[in-house]
């Protein structure tokens, strides 16, 4: 309790880092380009698509999309977040977006839900999926932080909220494998992993081994409408996957 105590002053007294300056640093940069050459490897159908992109941060990862010729909408929670994420693409539509509060009144409908990045910092995981789920016609593509271990666990934790890349609501999580990839299944028909990992030290590719002492581990998931004719993907939890 004292702990918690602690945070929270911490939280409620410190000076908020600005953006650029969290989001900009070599570290975060190299782990961006580990996980998009990745997702390029996997030979999805994404050019052209309309795509929802949430939780973009300063939009770091907008521009694999753009690149591909779609219709990006981009979303962020943050304000002042979202202010450098239009000024670096003033022709996109970009609007405020709280995946733990999302609003019941959007009805929009795109090709691609885009979540890299975002699903560990949010309070209610299982209510963001279900309204991705109902924004999305074709693939969900979720990147994330996830614990070791078999089971079907959530694992709340504490983030934060001075930090522009943490949890706005200052509560994350840190599901396991089989809980995202259950809460994936209740809405989707088709859930995928991909054979392999990005090249990056967050993303463990062997599953059998201890956790971790520090740092995040993370996993990519692919769910899908119809069923993906893909030679990257399996449609199960592996053990073991190779590095990209």
């Amino acid at each position: 309790m004292l702990n918690l105590v602690k945070r929270l002053l911490r939280n409620l007294f410190s000076q908020s880092t600005p953006p650029c300056q969290a989001f900009l640093t070599n570290e975060y940069q190299h782990h961006n380009q580990r996980r998009q050459e990745h997702l390029a490897c996997l030979g999805l159908d994404i050019a052209q698509k309309t795509v929802m992109e949430v939780g973009a941060g300063i939009g770091d990862h907008t521009s694999f999309f753009v690149d591909r010729g779609c219709d990006v909408v981009s979303t962020e929670a943050r304000e002042e977040n979202i202010k450098i994420l239009r000024s670096r693409f003033p022709n996109l539509r970009t609007f405020v977006l709280d995946l733990d509060n999302p609003p019941s009144t959007f009805n929009e409908t795109f090709d691609i839900v885009y979540c890299y990045g975002l699903l560990y910092h949010l309070k209610e995981p299982e209510n963001a999926i279900k309204f991705m789920a109902t924004c999305c016609k074709s693939m969900l593509l979720l990147e994330t932080c996830v614990s070791f271990g078999d089971g079907d666990e959530l694992y709340p934790c504490y983030e934060d909220t001075s930090n522009p890349t943490q949890a706005i609501s200052g509560h994350g999580c840190r599901p396991t494998r089989r809980w995202l990839y259950n809460r994936l299944k209740d809405h989707f028909e088709h859930v995928y992993l991909p054979k392999t990992q990005p090249n990056n030290e967050q993303f463990p590719i062997d599953w059998t081994l201890p956790a971790p002492k520090k740092g995040l581990t993370r996993a990519v998931f692919v769910a899908s409408r119809e069923a993906l004719n893909n030679d990257t993907l399996i449609e199960s939890i592996p053990d073991k996957q190779t590095r990209h």
